[in-house]
């Protein structure tokens, strides 16, 4: 099986249950973020294999998965889960070699999370109810009018690179419940663990085409072909706005539905009553997790001016602890970007700042590293202050380790500066005053808002972006109003 992410082996497509090359021949190379060397090959797809890969979810979804009872279908979930769970050193080693991420992030976040996503889907399709109503009709009789969630179809599923497990399946894993196939194309720069995820589809014994994968990039490659195809009833996108907006183009003709997790410009606001070692911590994670590179993650902090100083003195201290290193060392905390391209457009950012006046807290730079690691990805997290709310850094997206902070006189300049901005996916608020916390939460244009915390996760709850960041909501029956249509049956009594 050629999945296995040992140097220079190839990345195949999983089509139908096979793993299968390109046609044409073409590939692309897939690197080690932490070295910057070529760890292996990458088929990409053309038409023939997007086609490949649509007609076979399609004969599955009109074959034995289409006609199989929930409880089968979810039992079969269930295992999957488990499956990943039985193999966690092989995902945590494909997802750390293809992201550079410290293992202790990974073994915490992205595979266990990755995992649970189909059974926490399995469970909500078995226990949602639909709706019914009886209706009056003039010969007294009635009628009675039940609804029905059936499928939407082939669902395609173009997932990021900054948790590529974890967000592939938090895609794939409602599609499936709800009855749905998919062709997922993962990023160009993650595509291990999408791949190696097809190795325990046929170990549980998830039929062939109802889980399919293509490798590739977006134009003229493997997510446009797959975007244009005629026989794919949804898209489910998570990545850049730019990206989204040229999928939705796509999505209009033949009137596909989609569901799109877009960019954020995230805004943190500290006020003088919160608990400091809290609102250090919490932004510590929300600016420097993952290196920075969590569509969720806060790049602008508002802090009350009472506190600015210490706040500003604290974070940069606690920033400078940050440990990178080999991704399986225990102490390793922070890890390179994903990709060279990538870490120039971050450091293009640290010039902007620079040159339009900022004051440098600490970073701005690449870090020297080992000989082992000079090649790396690796970028300095960043802390800068004292820049215009017009400036590019406070409002273009960057998705780097970096914040810049600003302080704040009164709580309507705050959610005003908050506000102030073209996307609206998360906010963490900061405070001990319970009131001012749901009154703040309240006001602020974004899909969550968290309180004294981040990145903390109900799976139930809505998930999504407001203005430029998103269309739609995922997590529990959120997630099922778009993988099924409602179908209403009318019975005249």
């Amino acid at each position: 099986m050629q999945t296995k992410v040992n140097k220079q082996e190839a990345i195949c497509h999983f089509i139908n249950g096979e793993f299968v090359g390109s046609a044409s021949g073409k590939m692309f190379d897939t690197y080690n973020p932490v070295t910057g060397e070529v760890y292996a090959q990458v088929h990409e797809a053309g038409r023939e294999e997007v086609d490949a890969a649509v007609r076979a979810a399609s004969d599955a979804l009109k074959g034995v998965w289409g006609e199989m009872p929930l409880e089968k279908r979810l039992a079969l979930l269930y295992k999957l889960a488990d499956g990943i769970n039985a193999r966690f050193d092989d995902f945590l080693q494909a997802e750390c070699l293809d992201t550079g991420k410290p293992y202790s992030l990974a073994s915490h976040i992205d595979i266990p999370r990755g995992a649970a996503n189909f059974k926490v889907f399995a469970d909500v399709i078995k226990n949602v109810a639909t709706e019914s109503f009886m209706l009056e009709t003039p010969d007294g009789a009635g009628a009675l009018n039940y609804a029905l969630r059936v499928p939407k179809g082939v669902v395609a599923v173009i997932s990021p690179w900054n948790l590529p497990l974890l967000l592939m399946t938090w895609k794939v894993g409602p599609a499936l419940a709800c009855g749905n196939t998919v062709v997922v194309k993962p990023s160009e720069e993650t595509p291990a663990t999408t791949t190696l995820l097809g190795e325990v589809m046929n170990e549980v014994g998830i039929l062939p085409g109802v889980f399919n994968v293509i490798h590739g990039f977006g134009p003229d490659s493997a997510g446009e072909f797959l975007t244009q195809h005629k026989d794919i009833d949804a898209i489910t996108f998570t990545g850049e706005t730019a990206t989204g907006t040229a999928i939705m183009r796509e999505a209009a003709v033949g009137m596909r539905d989609v569901s799109f997790e877009l960019g954020g410009k995230n805004a943190g606001l500290v006020f003088a009553d919160c608990d400091m070692d809290k609102a250090i911590e919490g932004t510590m994670r929300s600016a420097f997790a993952n290196c920075g590179q969590v569509c969720l993650g806060t790049e602008r902090v508002y802090v009350e001016r009472s506190i600015f100083d210490e706040f500003v003195s604290r974070l940069k201290t606690e920033a400078e602890k940050l440990k990178p290193g080999l991704p399986e060392n225990k102490d390793t905390n922070f890890g390179p970007m994903v990709s060279i391209q990538q870490r120039d457009k971050v450091i293009s950012y640290y010039e902007k700042a620079q040159q339009e006046g900022a004051t440098i807290v600490t970073g701005g730079g690449i870090p020297e590293m080992p000989e082992e690691f000079s090649k790396g990805f690796w970028i300095e997290p960043t802390i800068w202050t004292d820049l215009p709310e017009s400036s590019a850094v406070i409002q273009e997206e960057i998705f780097g380790p970096c914040c810049h902070i600003q302080p704040f006189d009164s709580e309507e300049e705050a959610i005003r500066m908050a506000n102030d901005t073209d996307y609206g996916l998360a906010t963490a608020i900061w405070t001990e005053n319970t009131t001012r916390a749901h009154r703040v939460a309240a006001k602020i244009e974004v899909g969550i808002a968290w309180v004294n915390c981040w990145f903390l996760r109900d799976l139930r709850t809505p998930f999504g972006g407001s203005k430029q960041s998103g269309i739609g909501r995922e997590g529990g029956v959120h997630s099922l109003e778009f993988y099924t249509e409602m179908r209403n049956v009318c019975v005249k009594l």
